[in-house]
């Protein structure tokens, strides 16, 4: 579970990725030598089939590495491929509807607003994302910045419910730290792959787990 971890959540975006030439397994490979928090497959684009694929990989991968693996927005695929869990966005569906697909999976969940927070928390999730934190460049239709008082407000909340935070959005290295006093975790998508590439994504992933509290 994530209530304890701290660090690096660490966001594999398959269409991200593929708009810069880069192969998700190998990216992956690289990223689990820094031993991340989490690790999270999103692939808005895909087929289901295509996504399963890639995901049944990247578990096993996971798995052999000893870091939890979640799937983004499909508790069936999370299920079928063997992930720890899955990570719910506020129009999928709910957290009481995904554990009824899978009972085992540990649920996490995307929440923008203050009242998303406090609603989500009633259903216990693994752990809590907040955001966007900063402004960011990865969703096509964002929602508006929260800022680090309005995350400082969700980890209240989270505190008193012994919900782990992982706050989203425009998260790289200079913010990190800003993030680590408040989140149990930062989540991050484009700041994983530095201008220098696959030979760097190990180093900068290690760099952003500590400086995100990680160890």
């Amino acid at each position: 579970m994530l209530r304890s971890v701290r660090g690096l959540y660490a966001i594999v975006d398959w269409d991200f990725l593929a708009a810069r030439g880069c192969a998700p397994l190998p990216f992956l490979e690289r990223l689990l030598v820094a031993r991340p928090a989490a690790v999270q497959l999103r692939a808005k684009s895909s087929s289901a089939r295509a996504t399963l694929q890639l995901a049944r990989s990247m578990a096993a991968c996971c798995r052999a590495a000893g870091v939890p693996f979640f799937v983004n927005d499909r508790p069936d695929l999370a299920l079928l491929s063997g992930s720890v869990g899955v990570h719910l966005g506020q129009h999928d569906l709910s957290l009481p509807d995904a554990h009824r697909v899978g009972p085992a999976l540990q649920l996490g969940v995307s929440t923008h607003r203050l009242e998303e927070v406090e609603s989500a928390l009633v259903e216990r999730p693994h752990y809590l994302a907040f955001g966007p934190v900063f402004a960011t460049a990865s969703k096509r239709d964002p929602e508006p910045v929260v800022g680090l008082d309005g995350l400082a407000a969700a980890a209240q909340r989270c505190r008193r419910a012994r919900i782990a935070l992982v706050a989203i959005g425009g998260i790289d290295e200079a913010r990190a730290a800003q993030v680590a006093a408040t989140a149990d975790a930062g989540a991050v998508i484009s700041a994983l792959l530095p201008a220098g590439g696959l030979s760097e994504v190990t180093a900068t992933a290690r760099r952003l787990h500590s400086a995100l509290g990680g160890s």
